[in-house]
């Protein structure tokens, strides 16, 4: 096979100085350097959350500030990479909320391997697990990252509910007023 050498055509003199190519970036940096940053100042700026975030899992309380958690651990089995681990604990016999079956002993969440699904809060039956719009975790170590039931209810905190379950009063008014 034959090999073609090409000629190729000598520089001009502006080209041979780089001139042209010099004045074009100082064009494009000229014009960036007149237009609004779009660099946020991170962490003293925060970026808007859009609608439907799915951030970190986090455990919430009901209005009153009780576990809303019953240790159904559907969450853990439904989790594709085993982030949860629970473990049921029993309910004390003298608690104004003994009627309820369980709570969790521990409940932990690995963030290091949550993949911020959201199937855990979907599956939740008592709207006790909820995805935050927190977008930044760190540590020192990987067992920082292992948030165990007080790190999640701290994040997680309280919110408003249209359940009743933990309150008896509340069902016996139900009880009485057929209207409801």
């Amino acid at each position: 096979m034959a090999t073609k050498v090409l000629e190729r055509k000598p520089l001009s003199l502006a080209e041979q100085t780089y001139l042209p190519q010099i004045l074009g970036g100082m064009k494009i940096t000229l014009r960036n350097m007149f237009k609004p940053p779009v660099t946020l100042e991170y962490p003293d700026e925060r970026p808007d959350i859009p609608e439907g975030y799915r951030g970190v899992p986090t455990l919430v309380k009901d209005p009153n500030g009780r576990e809303k958690c019953v240790s159904c651990q559907l969450c853990e089995f439904v989790c594709p990479p085993r982030a949860i681990r629970i473990t049921p604990g029993e309910i004390d016999a003298e608690s104004d909320t003994a009627h309820v079956e369980k709570a969790p002993k521990e409940f932990e969440i690995n963030m290091l391997r949550c993949i911020y699904c959201g199937f855990c809060q979907e599956v939740c039956p008592e709207e006790a697990i909820f995805l935050q719009d927190i977008f930044s975790l760190s540590g020192y170590s990987r067992e920082e990252l292992v948030y165990q039931k007080d790190k999640l209810y701290e994040l997680g905190g309280t919110l408003p509910d249209q359940h009743y379950k933990w309150d008896r009063k509340r069902e016996a008014e139900l009880a009485g007023n057929p209207h409801h």
